[in-house]
């Protein structure tokens, strides 16, 4: 299948899923990973429509940021703290997930002239494997942020499920949104961004409540993605 194809696919399962859980097409984002992205592909995903593109390396990033500046560019990795300095460009940062980073982002922001938008990342599989906080560790971490980061604002969370079959995923997505509802409230304020699901659960992850979607292999297969 081509790009092309392969985006309507992934666009009408992202409908559907939505549909499912009586929510609008409207109300999710497809955001396309294009870590293993030859630049002629990013060039049809940005043709076909699809402009809002994740990184998860800093350098891959940058070449990609100077080549095609039309893309909204999230970056969606692990962050290292001496890395944040080459960020100025990104839209929305994925993954706050410790304290000397989210210091480093407000300083860098402050010099930048911007406010930056993260996603907090947690973690509540609770796999080793995986970066994020518990869901313990992220009321304090996001309440601290809101308090003393001047030019960082947290638009919400961002989380992956285990490498499961997909139905499997539900509990953890699940347990994330019932997370982003219970911090909105505990700390008064009002988030748009719950960045969870990618290719092999972004429907349950629709279902459970994401309102971003994280899509590179089901958008650049040649092989159907279905």
């Amino acid at each position: 299948m081509s790009i092309r194809e392969n985006l309507k696919n992934v666009q009408a399962r992202i409908r559907q899923a939505a549909n499912t859980s009586g929510r609008l097409e409207s109300e999710v984002q497809l955001l396309g990973v294009t870590k293993y992205a030859s630049d002629e592909e990013v060039r049809e995903l940005i043709g076909e429509g699809l402009t809002a593109l994740g990184e998860n390396r800093v350098q891959n990033a940058q070449d990609r940021l100077e080549r095609f500046p039309e893309a909204q560019w999230h970056f969606i990795g692990r962050l290292q703290t001496n890395k944040v300095r080459y960020c100025e460009q990104f839209h929305l940062i994925h993954s706050l997930d410790r304290w000397s980073l989210a210091k480093e982002v407000d300083k860098r922001a402050k010099q930048w002239g911007k406010i930056q938008d993260v996603l907090i990342q947690v973690n509540v599989s609770g796999e080793d494997s995986k970066t994020g906080l518990s869901s313990q560790e992220a009321t304090c971490f996001a309440k601290r942020v809101l308090q003393e980061c001047q030019n960082v604002r947290v638009r919400g969370l961002m989380t992956m499920a285990p490498f499961v079959e997909a139905e499997a995923t539900r509990p953890f997505f699940r347990e994330t949104k019932s997370l982003y509802d219970q911090l909105q409230q505990e700390l008064g304020v009002v988030w748009d961004i719950l960045s969870m699901g990618m290719t092999n659960d972004f429907e349950v992850a629709i279902e459970e409540g994401a309102t971003l979607v994280r899509i590179g292999s089901a958008l650049l297969s040649k092989e159907d993605s279905a």
